[in-house]
């Protein structure tokens, strides 16, 4: 039985979720603050978090990135300031997915459902094969470690969806892709709401390489079409992330 917690301060929230995933064959928990979800993990076996952005005291995203840093718990994220910077800051504090506020609690468990599916694949024995180190333009990429090093030997670590949007560039370099298709692949499954998301999630992405966004070399803009990713040397092949 999967052991999901769900953290939000509004208790209507907490309670109608609980309830809901426990029709539904997971053992539910609930947490109003960081302190009660920090005991919460403590006391049971976890298995994905459901998290909303304003809690009282310690935000969201700032226990997201908590989690992210101690453990592979899959996140969702809960947040009613549905705009493509919050959507992406959260992607980039380690969440898998999120959710607006309102929203249907069914809609929420087939969120959750792939998201563990998609975790439990991740988490499979994979043995270390030449094709985990990918080196393109001075650029060594880690896929087992999910980071970055950098052609001076510094190690840039990568969000969730960092490093989504990098595998889909390296698989087809020199190729235009669109914005949503982009977007399909770093976030694991389409998303139309948001057309800028796609955008400040390049953003990052060229800052993590050193990319001046200014006249980027590496990352271009093709107006009216997407993003061509230009690299110019490229050694190993990067699967499907997970």
């Amino acid at each position: 039985m999967q052991h999901i917690l769900v953290v939000d301060d509004d208790v209507e929230i907490t309670t109608l979720l609980t309830d809901y995933l426990t029709r539904f064959g997971y053992a539910a928990h609930a947490a109003c603050d960081a302190q009660t979800m920090r005991a919460q993990m403590a006391a049971q076996p976890i298995g994905l978090v459901v998290l909303d952005v304003m809690l009282p005291g310690t935000d969201g995203i700032t226990l997201a990135r908590e989690l992210r840093e101690r453990s592979r718990v899959p996140i969702i994220m809960l947040t009613a300031r549905a705009n493509p910077y919050d959507c992406v800051l959260g992607l980039e504090m380690g969440a898998d997915d999120y959710m607006g506020k309102p929203f249907e609690p069914r809609e929420l468990v087939a969120r959750i459902q792939t998201v563990l599916r998609r975790t439990r694949g991740a988490e499979a024995p994979v043995r270390q094969g030449p094709d985990e180190v990918v080196r393109f333009d001075g650029w060594t990429l880690h896929s087992l470690e999910r980071h970055l090093v950098s052609p001076g030997g510094m190690v840039v670590p990568l969000s969730n969806a960092e490093f989504r949007l990098l595998c889909t560039f390296l698989r087809m370099p020199r190729r235009v892709f669109s914005r949503d298709q982009l977007m399909e692949q770093a976030r694991g499954r389409a998303m139309d709401a948001f057309e800028r998301s796609i955008d400040l999630l390049v953003s990052r992405l060229r800052s993590k390489l050193a990319d001046d966004p200014r006249s980027p070399s590496m990352i271009r803009t093709v107006r009216g079409a997407g993003y061509l990713f230009n690299v110019q040397s490229l050694q190993g092949q990067v699967g499907q992330p997970h």
